[in-house]
């Protein structure tokens, strides 16, 4: 874990194309820190601090409440002198949000901005629902506890928004300006960058997937290369993922090369007349077999990204229900 040191200094130390990958803070330079929850799988998601004169900007909360409450303890050095003031969800999955209940509870006044879309999304899984399937008996609580299970949902309300906007939105943060673009719909229906131009920083939520699948539960892809082109476009060095280790550019390029293959062969799956599922079968044997993505994390993800391409290119394409979703993303990891 890095110390947590002045709000300024230098600019972080390569390894590879990425940071040491720990859990805890780690010191970006220039007032920017990243909350880093290795290994980065489902639920295991990152958030930032950017720190002001006098006030700080949090960049999502966690998947519950234990896990948000933690955080902000090892935030707690930094926010006494620069207590937050402003909370951005960068999208509506539940391990970028479900922890706002802690900081509103500690921050009372603090302003909770997201994009429209990502508001109206929120309530669509709330965390009763994820706690009921973890509940739930037999083969969907089975299911369901393999990728949740470390996660405690019951009990938490669900704080939404006080802010929306759309497309643009500058927030001051004791002097310094933070840019929010929205990027969606991608991976949700309405995806937000957080850019620091003084510090070269964005953090991504999860338009960036490092180590890991991506999962394009919205779409179109063609939206998600876009927003990869406009970060890779950017005067920014540190690059925050959602999940994984912060990265570089070349973490970007990686994720817009995985979504221009996935997009590109499920393209000429369903030009061909093959079955989604069994599209995504063939996809992820191939793309198991190919050094660029063989170590990818979560790779039964594709089943999902797949159905996503068909979707796009088929408004009447029936899309299984989350319980079906999940399945073959197992039966694809077993595979």
């Amino acid at each position: 874990m890095r110390p947590l040191g002045p709000l300024t200094g230098p600019r972080p130390v390569w390894h590879d194309g990425a940071m040491d990958f720990t859990h805890g803070m780690h010191e970006l330079g220039d007032g920017c820190f990243a909350y880093l929850q290795p290994d980065g799988g489902w639920g295991w998601s990152n958030a930032g601090l950017v720190c002001g004169d006098g006030q700080s900007l949090l960049i999502d909360t966690l998947f519950d409440l234990r896990l948000t409450a933690a955080m902000l303890d090892r935030m707690a050095p930094l926010t006494a002198a620069a207590p937050i003031a402003t909370l951005v969800n960068t999208h509506a999955n539940g391990d970028h949000c479900y922890g706002n209940r802690e900081v509103r509870d500690r921050w009372a006044t603090v302003d909770i901005v997201a994009s429209r879309a990502t508001a109206e999304e929120m309530p669509e899984v709330p965390p009763s629902m994820l706690a009921a399937l973890n509940a739930a008996p037999g083969d969907v609580g089975d299911l369901f506890r393999t990728f949740f299970g470390d996660f405690a949902f019951d009990g938490i309300e669900l704080e939404l928004p006080s802010i929306t906007f759309d497309g643009h939105f500058a927030v001051d943060v004791g002097g310094r300006s933070v840019e929010l673009i929205e990027v969606g719909p991608a991976h949700t229906a309405g995806d937000t960058i957080a850019v620091v131009p003084d510090a070269r920083t964005v953090y991504t939520g999860d338009i960036l997937f490092i180590g890991g699948a991506p999962i394009v539960w919205a779409g179109p892809l063609a939206n998600w290369v876009a927003a990869c082109d406009l970060m890779l476009e950017m005067d920014v060095d540190t690059v925050v993922p959602g999940h994984g280790p912060v990265t570089d550019k070349a973490g970007i390029r990686d994720v817009r090369e995985y979504l221009t293959v996935v997009d590109e062969a499920a393209t000429g799956c369903h030009e061909a007349g093959l079955d989604a599922f069994d599209a995504a079968r063939e996809i992820g044997r191939t793309l198991g077999a190919d050094e660029r993505f063989a170590g990818l994390g979560e790779f039964g993800r594709i089943a999902v990204n797949v159905d996503t391409v068909y979707r796009t290119l088929d408004p009447g394409h029936a899309t299984p229900d989350v319980v079906e979703q999940f399945r073959r993303m197992a039966e694809l990891e077993r595979a």
